[in-house]
């Protein structure tokens, strides 16, 4: 079995975490900061959601059109494109004082060009470490963003206690910036993995290929649907708990974390899979405690451990990719990440406007009973596909296994 010490000893692996862990650092201290910022000038829960999660419904743009450069463009270049945007447009938040929607403009701009991000950086880890190390390293990834979350909440906490807004948002604007050298000199400049334009065409055509597969359709779902809503019920925790939010915000990242360490590190393949299917539920009954009145630290401690179930799409994950062609892992990586981020973006503007009509905590039992219920109607159809398979084909041929991509435990039934 493969250590984390095995693959941080990879160059080029440590300094995709770093760059992801600074991007994480930068993206966390900049959505607390402006949903405090503006859930204080406004009184909205609304808008207070809409701040720190609406940019993600930019990402259903970037599904329909940008994302065949997960697998079509060179990895290294569009990271660093990437990670400059980042900088110029938090650079900007800080320096001027702008309006809610105007801030909200400029987060789905970003929103839009990074949802390739995670098809591009998902599909170099594959690159980077190789199949038989890829769950292992995706848990390192993860480890980097509920750390990262962990001290991104805290500290922008703390601070905005201290220093003004403008303050914060430099700073996350600095986190973005280092990241560009370490991405253009700490990563080889790989070729694309498919030969093919980077276009509307060829995004589409292989998002039909993948979003028509029925064994991939209820990883989707499961990947998308229960941890959105549960991104709704933290997307009321600024409205909920003002300046003390970023606490709530902190043990949801300490539990995820803890949940992707478990799971990556120490499970097998099997025991994953076997695992996924209760931690789907751990995810959501926690948060119903926001119906009774408890303290903010049993609140924390309630928090954190549903966001253990968080880690259930690390199996689902796993099995996405075995169902996938290797020539299409970026795209359906990004696809994924695009679809689920999308789902935060919608149910967390959601979650708001139930907010705004009644109060935050029934607003939070309600997102986190939906997110059980549907983890309930998913649970046949996922056991009929978190089992090893044989890869689904590729869009470009006939619809049956590509040579060479069957595995030898290829034992579900074909489409």
């Amino acid at each position: 079995m493969s250590t984390y010490r095995a693959i941080f000893a990879n160059r080029e692996f440590r300094n995709l975490w770093v760059s992801s862990a600074l991007g994480n650092a930068s993206a966390t201290m900049t959505s607390l900061t402006l949903a405090i910022v503006v859930d204080a000038a406004t009184g909205s829960a609304l808008l207070a959601a809409a701040i720190m999660f609406g940019p993600s419904l930019a990402q259903v743009l970037g599904i329909s059109t940008l994302m065949s450069a997960a697998d079509t463009a060179r990895p290294r270049r569009i990271l660093i494109l990437l990670a400059t945007l980042t900088a110029v447009e938090v650079g900007v938040q800080a320096a001027f004082d702008l309006s809610p929607l105007v801030r909200l403009g400029l987060g789905l701009a970003l929103a839009y060009g990074l949802s390739i991000g995670a098809g591009v950086r998902w599909g170099l880890l594959g690159e980077v470490l190789g199949t038989d190390q890829f769950v292992l390293g995706r848990s390192a990834m993860n480890l980097s963003v509920g750390a990262m979350q962990i001290a991104g909440f805290g500290i922008a906490g703390i601070l905005l206690q201290a220093v003004s807004a403008s303050t914060v948002l430099w700073i996350a604007t600095g986190f973005a910036a280092v990241s560009v050298p370490v991405i253009r000199f700490g990563l080889r400049d790989r070729a694309p993995r498919r030969v093919a334009r980077t276009s509307l065409a060829e995004t589409w055509r292989a998002n039909r290929f993948l979003l028509a597969q029925r064994r991939t359709r209820p990883l989707l779902l499961a990947l998308a649907l229960p941890n959105g809503l549960i991104v709704g019920c933290e997307a009321l925790f600024v409205p909920y708990a003002g300046s003390r939010a970023g606490w709530l915000l902190a043990a949801g990242a300490a539990g995820m974390m803890t949940g992707d360490l478990v799971v990556g590190r120490f499970l097998s393949p099997e025991g994953r899979r076997i695992a996924g299917q209760g931690l789907r539920f751990v995810l959501a009954v926690p948060f119903l405690g926001f119906a009774f009145d408890l303290p903010i630290t049993v609140l924390c401690v309630l928090v954190a451990i549903g966001s253990s179930g968080y880690s259930a799409s690390l199996a689902q994950q796993e099995v996405l990719v075995d169902l996938t062609p290797p020539d299409l892992h970026g795209q359906v990586l990004g696809l994924e990440g695009a679809l689920r981020t999308t789902t935060f973006g919608v149910v967390a503007i959601l979650a708001g406007a139930l907010a705004d009509l009644t109060a935050t905590a029934p607003a939070i039992v309600v997102f986190a009973a939906a997110s059980l219920l549907t983890s309930i109607v998913l649970t046949r159809p996922l056991h009929r596909v978190m089992r090893p398979s044989g890869w689904i084909g590729s869009p470009h041929d006939d619809g049956r296994p590509a040579e060479g991509l069957q595995t030898v435990r290829a034992t579900g039934d074909p489409d």
